[in-house]
């Protein structure tokens, strides 16, 4: 073994995973295993506890290594664990030096974790290759300046701060020139990039800077959007420009305003439907994910039903069902909870409405020429996001023409156009 990186959540943590698989390699560790956990529910924590134990089953040998929100958050937790070496921080996982193989003893060599909110800038870091993937990921943004009453994650990534746009643009034409036809841009909050670099600039601005100045990009993708918060610059490349990939995941997370107000969000219901008809109108093959919570805390049966018409009237063709889970510290925690069995039952009855709505979409699909990225053999994604089965014959990392003959409700079987 040499250094195996486990991977828990976002597209942001995929990002700096390589990020880490290289600064272990530059510090020389071997024989380790590093977690990058996530921290979004209670669940996330426990999966990420459970896969620990068990590589120190199978490794008896190796380093073990946790990071990652979960870790930063509660760095304690993941130091009393006896099959732990050391814990770091998500700064700390950025710079080489903290995986030198000199593993002491005591908790001011195991753990290394800073206070988070003191961290002011966001470096860029370039990254060559991604491990097994077809598409590469560029970290644009971090942290987030927003207070959600029910989320955590501000207090494992810290405030906001972006990466100016230089080095980002130095980075997507490096990835291109490697051979990647796609490449995303990630964040926590990714639609507030900007807004702490001189001369405020938009994620539109970025984005329209990227197409010009790395013209042989052949695919742009956005992760997680706030729709109150995109720039008339970047709607313009939504409706105009074909390399920004038709596919936008919103982060709505309910459709009962009330709710929304308890969130602490910045949208109502009818901003969301609205956006979703002005995209559509400009970009009619487009589609929308969208994160929904099952069981926000006093979510009524009636607050409910708003969030099941929203997959309908914002046609939401993925929806990431997340079912309610009280985050210690946040005040959504203090609220007055649902029995687990109500909220367990929602999220389950928001999983079968997004199953259909995916199937919905699929069926449109059927007889359409598409051209997809092969991730690997047989299997590719379509410029909406969607999944495609595809010949054998075509090349993981190129991209190619394909028509869809059929689906099964989750994918589509395509065959060369």
């Amino acid at each position: 073994m040499s250094v195996d990186i486990v991977t828990f959540g976002c597209r942001l943590n995929t990002y700096e995973s390589e990020v880490m698989r290289r600064n272990a390699q530059d510090a020389g560790l071997d024989n380790a295993i590093v977690f990058n956990t996530c921290a979004v529910t209670a669940e996330a924590v426990r999966q990420a506890r459970q896969a620990i134990r068990r590589a120190r089953r199978e490794n008896p040998d190796a380093r073990i290594i946790v990071t990652g929100c979960a870790a930063q958050i509660d760095p304690a937790r993941f130091a009393a664990m006896p099959e732990v070496d050391r814990v770091l921080g998500n700064a700390e996982k950025l710079e080489a030096r903290h995986f030198a193989p000199d593993f002491g003893t005591g908790v001011a060599e195991q753990v290394r974790v800073n206070d988070i909110m003191s961290v002011r800038e966001t470096a860029a870091h370039m990254v060559d290759s991604f491990d097994g993937r077809a598409r590469a990921y560029v970290q644009v943004q971090n942290g987030c300046d927003h207070r959600c009453t029910f989320c955590i994650i501000p207090f494992g990534r810290g405030n906001s701060r972006s990466v100016p746009a230089g080095p980002v643009v130095e980075e997507v034409r490096r990835l291109a020139a490697a051979g990647f036809a796609e490449v995303v841009l990630t964040g926590v909050d990714l639609t507030s990039y900007g807004a702490d670099l001189p001369g405020r600039p938009t994620l539109g601005d970025l984005c329209q800077r990227i197409f010009r100045l790395v013209p042989e990009l052949q695919r742009l993708r956005l992760s997680s959007l706030d729709a109150v918060e995109v720039d008339e610059t970047l709607f313009r490349l939504i409706a105009e420009e074909k390399r920004l990939m038709p596919h936008l995941h919103l982060s709505l997370q309910a459709g009962d305003d009330m709710i929304l107000k308890r969130m602490k969000r910045r949208h109502l219901r009818a901003d969301a439907i609205a956006f979703c008809e002005k995209v559509r109108t400009v970009r009619p093959d487009v589609a929308f994910g969208a994160d929904i919570i099952a069981g926000f805390p006093t979510e009524t049966d009636a607050m409910f039903e708003g969030s099941l018409r929203l997959l309908d009237e914002c046609a939401i063709a993925y929806a990431h069902v997340f079912p309610f889970s009280a985050r210690e510290g946040t005040p959504a925690a203090r609220m007055p909870q649902l029995p687990r069995e109500v909220v367990k039952a929602r999220a389950q009855a928001l999983r079968a409405a997004a199953a259909a709505r995916l199937a919905a979409h699929l069926d449109t699909k059927i007889g359409q020429i598409d051209r997809v990225l092969v991730e690997k053999p047989g299997e590719a994604r379509a410029e909406d996001f969607s999944t495609v089965a595809v010949p054998d014959t075509l090349a993981p990392g190129t991209v190619a023409a394909v028509r869809h003959i059929r689906h099964d409700g989750t994918r589509t079987y395509a065959e060369a156009a």
